[in-house]
């Protein structure tokens, strides 16, 4: 897959110069090609702005022009247009640290990615668009410290695993609300690709869900469009995204449920999904606010990539979809011998990154940000053993690798973000969690999901004799909500921030726990 990706990219790039496409990258937008004054009939920034991948001088600011977002077209005509964009010291844009002109153009959707750089480390800066005479709403990011600067504290969100159909986003409203935040890591599972339905079977019987999607599962470019435009007119997503800078990477719904490489769950001639994955990939790369270096090649971009803060944290952002082996046990929770074979679930090349990244950091606190649990939990709570195929559970081998390499290069202090389970979960980390060791090589927070999975409970009766049955397992939680991370030199911790409700307007959130990894620790401690 690693090959084939490469091939891809350099095929790309000849194709991109050969036919001027490459001009997409350029500042400066042709007269004879530009609508010289565009005039909307309707406001164009409807589905808000965003910024992303911060780093020490500059971030990514994200907007897509789309006056109708989902009608046949989404009210834009079939040629570029100007946007003219600023990034300013002060809300007011009184003083203005960086402006210039983009070009929207049709063929990315009429979306704009601009790499602003030349900011100052460690800052709060305010961004906007302009397109005619209209101006988006103003966007909030915060550029990343020096490289090697002494840091006293970051502070992040976690969030991911919004399902538009099965409760509204209040918990991102909460999220900008919190006080202000140097990024969020959002893990994945940013739209759901299935058909609209008024009902949908929770595990509790039959449930009326909060709202719909449009249309049938989606398969087209414009299929996937008009999802992201669905989710991203959400007024309370835009405020999230609009309150820090996002570092984003994806699970398997924005393309499909549980794909694997090029391999989907209803055997699918891979040559077809792969069609499917490239109108995703470009739909992704379109509505997420990516740098350059994610741009798609056909079916396959690069999304793993890490982000230092300072002397004190590295973020190590992986891809556990695109290089995966396929499931093992058939896919089916359970056991099965394929569960020890010689799988993959980075790739080879990811692989490679990860471990010099993790050898090589100078950081105090070291954080694999991915997507599936890594903690080896039995998912039966009796006798025998039951293995979540898709999770790192079913990746036994590679999974080892990565914790036999943590703790032989002794790693410092190695904490890992995940989602994916529409739970809160916090443990610690064993090569073999049956028969955990005296000390454990890493700590796991899982984020449970915005939405998915409607407003929940405090725990599941299972999952308190899931959790009984492992000790590994320290804490489970089945609210809706986001994590909040506060790291210093001292420790890591963690709050569980929690919905009351998603399923009504006016959701309220608290703190269910607060659990901290002191430095040089492996275990978790309440706060």
């Amino acid at each position: 897959m690693d090959d084939h990706i490469t091939r891809a990219l350099s095929l790309s790039r000849r194709r991109m110069l050969a036919a001027g496409l490459g001009a997409f990258l350029a500042p400066a937008l042709d007269p004879r090609q530009a609508l010289a004054q565009p005039v909307f009939a309707d406001y164009p920034f409807q589905l808000g702005v965003a910024a992303g991948d911060p780093a020490p001088d500059g971030f990514v600011i994200w907007t897509r022009l789309a006056p109708d977002p989902l009608a046949p077209g989404y009210g834009m005509p079939a040629r570029p247009v100007p946007v003219s964009w600023e990034v300013a010291e002060d809300e007011a844009f009184a003083h203005i640290a960086a402006k210039g002109e983009a070009v929207a153009r049709p063929e990315l959707g009429h979306a704009i990615h601009v790499e602003v750089a030349g900011l100052s480390p460690a800052r709060t800066y305010h961004y906007r668009f302009v397109a005619g005479a209209e101006r988006s709403l103003v966007g909030r990011a915060r550029t990343t410290p020096a490289a090697g600067a002494s840091l006293a504290r970051a502070r992040f969100g976690v969030v991911g695993c919004q399902h538009y159909e099965q409760g509204l986003y209040t918990a991102h409203r909460r999220l900008a609300q919190e006080d202000e935040l140097d990024f969020v890591f959002c893990y994945g599972d940013y739209i759901y690709e299935g058909r609209s339905a008024r009902v949908w079977n929770s595990g509790a019987g039959p449930q009326a869900n909060q709202r719909q999607h449009v249309g049938q599962e989606i398969y087209s470019l414009d299929d996937y469009r008009r999802r992201y435009a669905q989710y991203k007119m959400d007024a309370d997503l835009q405020a999230s995204h609009a309150a820090a800078a996002w570092f984003v990477t994806w699970d398997d719904h924005e393309i499909d449920n549980n794909w694997a490489a090029d391999l989907d769950q209803d055997g699918t001639d891979p040559a077809i999904f792969r069609l499917r994955q490239q109108s995703a990939m470009q739909a992704f790369y379109e509505h997420m606010p990516l740098r350059r270096s994610a741009f798609p090649a056909g079916p396959a971009m690069r999304l793993y990539r890490r982000a230092d803060y300072g002397s004190l944290l590295r973020l190590n952002l992986l891809d556990t979809r695109q290089y995966r082996t396929v499931q093992p046990c058939g896919g089916r929770w359970g056991t099965c011998d394929e569960l020890e074979r010689a799988a993959e679930m980075l790739g080879s090349a990811q692989e490679r990154f990860v471990f010099d990244s993790l050898s090589s950091s100078p950081a105090r606190w070291n954080v694999l940000a991915q997507q599936v649990m890594m903690m080896d939990l039995d998912r039966d709570p009796g006798p025998g053993y039951m293995a979540n195929p898709d999770s790192w559970g079913g990746y036994r081998a590679p999974r080892a690798r990565l914790l036999r390499h943590i703790r032989d290069r002794q790693v410092s202090n190695p904490v890992v973000l995940t989602g994916d389970e529409h739970q809160n979960y916090a443990g610690e980390l064993h090569l073999n969690g049956r028969e955990p060791g005296a000390r454990a090589i890493a700590t796991e927070f899982v984020a449970t999901s915005i939405t998915s999975g409607g407003d929940g409970i405090d725990q599941q009766p299972r999952m308190a004799q899931i959790q009984a049955a492992n000790p590994q397992l320290k804490f489970n939680n089945s609210q809706r909500g986001y994590l909040l991370c506060e790291v210093t030199p001292e420790r890591f911790e963690t709050a569980f921030r929690v919905m009351d409700k998603v399923s009504a307007p006016g959701g309220t959130v608290s703190t269910r726990a607060r659990l901290v990894v002191p430095n040089g620790e492996t275990v978790m401690v309440p706060a």
